[in-house]
């Protein structure tokens, strides 16, 4: 699953757990794939920014900012 798919199951979970009306077992369920997909999203965006940051500093034109 690519982060938008990550971030669009994140909040439809967010959305069912609000509304409530979902069994105890169910919501445990539920909390642990969130939990994951926010783990896998977290790393995601750790890369691009080692990524964005290596790009930055092969950039002469790119003066850190004082």
């Amino acid at each position: 699953m690519n982060y938008s798919d990550s971030m669009k199951r994140i909040e439809e979970i967010v959305t069912a757990l609000e509304a409530g009306g979902i069994s105890l077992d169910e919501t445990l369920k539920m909390f642990e794939e969130g939990a994951k997909l926010l783990k896998e999203c977290q790393q995601e965006l750790d890369q691009a920014e080692i990524k964005i940051d290596g790009i930055r500093l092969n950039d002469p034109t790119d003066v850190p900012e004082s």
